[in-house]
Parts: structure tokens; C-alpha cells; sequence
């Protein structure tokens, strides 16, 4: 699932979370490696935060479609040489 402009107009994904996936999957399409990997880094502090003291340790799966964003990345990075 990709989100869209209308999806975000229409209110439907107001977590943080969701925009940076949106502005990932774009810097993905437009093959922005760079863009993308602190994009997967801003994503995963914003899911992660105010979850646990710092001993804590993430043990949820990722939702299907940042599964697939980040699969895209792996196979950009590999095509690349990186």
C-alpha cells in the first residue's frame, strides 16, 4: 500500500510515522539513496519513541509497507554497489 496527497488532505494518516513513509517511498521512486536512509532513520525513531527506558528493545514486526519501502532500499543499495 502507498499513501498518497489525498490520503493526507483527507486526514487519513496524521502520524508522523506515515509522512515519513510517504516521503520515503518518494525519494525511493526518484532512487535518493541518501534521502531514503535518513528517512529510514527518522521512521524508525518516530516509531520507536516513548516506548521504553534505554534498556529497551523493539521486538514488534514492521508494517507490511515499511517492509516493502525497505526491501526497495536493499535492492537500490545492492543495484548501486553499496
Amino acid at each position: 500500500m502507498s499513501l498518497s496527497a489525498d490520503d493526507f488532505e483527507n486526514n487519513r494518516y496524521i502520524r508522523l510515522s506515515d509522512r515519513i513513509l510517504f516521503a520515503l517511498e518518494m525519494a525511493l521512486n526518484q532512487e535518493d539513496v541518501e534521502i531514503a536512509e535518513a528517512l529510514v532513520r527518522a521512521l524508525e525513531m518516530a516509531m520507536t519513541r516513548n516506548t521504553g527506558g534505554g534498556e529497551f528493545v523493539e521486538r514488534r514486526d514492521y508494517p507490511p509497507e515499511i517492509e516493502t519501502a525497505l526491501d526497495k532500499l536493499a535492492a537500490l543499495k545492492k543495484q548501486r554497489g553499496k
